[in-house]
């Protein structure tokens, strides 16, 4: 484990329930110091150019915390000269704006909204204090996002150095009706173990954003790399040639795609959707988008191995019969694409059980606040037996 130094500082990278694992070994392949796991959660070590680094090429990070104090606190209004004590003038100046969100975790009742506004009266006295006038706030566009968690000895001040969720890599303009997010489309390929030498399809790929994260592992494309800004980029120490040497030398890593990746959808609507998220990710050339119902179709070269990942629709957003959908699905799986390794994600419990195929795997994830299962089916051309044989 490298050593941490003294520019190095602690960062918290937020992420979904059951990615945590991935998230880790993101860290830990980019060279990250004194990774620790949490719960929906990974916490690191790094320095200015490692958090650009962090923000630009993780997959499964929603939000990259920069903890800039943390304090104990014996009563709750003494969270007003905790932040009173920080020195802002470091991170920003008094004409710009920000906004504080606040997460706590208490044992006793407690009022959120009185934490974010004691710690803001403490911020902008710091700033009367020092040059007489204030930064306002502004809760929806801010210049500078500070994070707050609160449990029952400490708080713990952070930066918030993306802004909005990275998951909003800036490609994807038009959805359909029930889009899975990017940060857990990257996490579902991730889990899967694809080996990126293996054919890749999505027979229900709706706007195309499993395709488009598969061909970004697969050719090591920086996942934020076409997105707007970020928050660090309005800090006062933001350094703009660090960055830009950091983002070149992650083009300069980008591959070429080696495998096919395919995606099927029978609705006209969401094949024009997904052609224009590909073109808005500069893959239009190297995705194949196939007008086709998954239920009709079948592997074209049977002997070749193919790895599925799938969201189906649950039934929840969009309306299917459950037992006839799952179903057909395990038979189409079963019947038409053998030396096959599919796996979806469902959080249609009750759906599971029509499937008629035993999982290899099942993993608890949750979709928005819908808890699911991703599940793995190994698809053999004969019997498992045979395989084996």
């Amino acid at each position: 484990m490298s050593v941490v130094k003294q520019n190095d500082f602690k960062m918290v990278a937020k992420t979904f329930f059951g990615l945590e694992d991935i998230l880790e070994n993101e860290l830990l392949s980019l060279g990250a110091k004194s990774v620790k796991k949490g719960i929906r959660s990974v916490s690191f070590y790094g320095d200015k150019g490692f958090m650009y680094k962090a923000n630009l090429n993780l997959r499964t990070a929603l939000f990259i915390y920069k903890t800039i104090k943390i304090s104990t606190m014996k009563l709750d209004s003494d969270i007003y000269s905790v932040m009173k004590n920080i020195s802002w003038q470091k991170y920003m100046n008094v004409d710009q704006s920000f906004s504080i969100k606040t997460t706590v975790s208490l044992n006793r009742s407690h009022n959120s909204m009185y934490f974010a506004q004691k710690a803001k009266d403490g911020l902008v006295d710091k700033f009367r204090v020092l040059f007489g006038k204030r930064p306002n706030v502004d809760k929806k566009f801010p210049d500078i996002h500070i994070h707050l968690y609160i449990n029952e000895k400490t708080v713990e001040v952070s930066l918030n150095s993306s802004g909005s969720s990275l998951h909003q890599r800036g490609y994807r303009l038009r959805t359909n009706i029930a889009p899975i997010n990017e940060v857990l489309a990257a996490g579902l390929i991730l889990l899967s173990q694809w080996d990126k030498k293996t054919d890749f399809f999505d027979p229900m790929c709706g706007s195309a954003t499993l395709l488009i994260e598969a061909a970004m592992i697969a050719c090591s494309i920086p996942p934020s790399l076409n997105r707007k800004i970020f928050a660090f980029q309005k800090w006062i120490d933001w350094d703009n040639d660090l960055y830009t040497k950091i983002e070149d030398s992650l083009v300069k890593k980008i591959k070429d795609l080696k495998v096919t990746i395919t995606g099927m959808e029978k609705s006209p609507s969401a094949i024009i959707k997904a052609k224009q998220n590909l073109k808005n990710a500069n893959l239009e050339e190297f995705i194949v988008l196939k007008k086709f119902d998954f239920f009709k179709s079948s592997k074209i070269n049977v002997e070749k191995p193919l790895q599925i990942v799938f969201n189906p629709p649950y039934g929840e957003r969009l309306p299917v019969d459950v037992e006839s959908f799952y179903s057909s699905l395990g038979n189409t799986l079963k019947k038409n694409y053998p030396n096959s390794n599919a796996w979806f994600l469902t959080s249609n419990l009750q759906g599971i059980k029509f499937i008629g195929l035993r999982p290899s795997r099942k993993i608890k994830l949750f979709n928005g606040k819908l808890e699911s299962r991703l599940l793995n089916y190994k698809l053999y051309k004969g019997s498992k037996k045979q395989k084996k044989q």
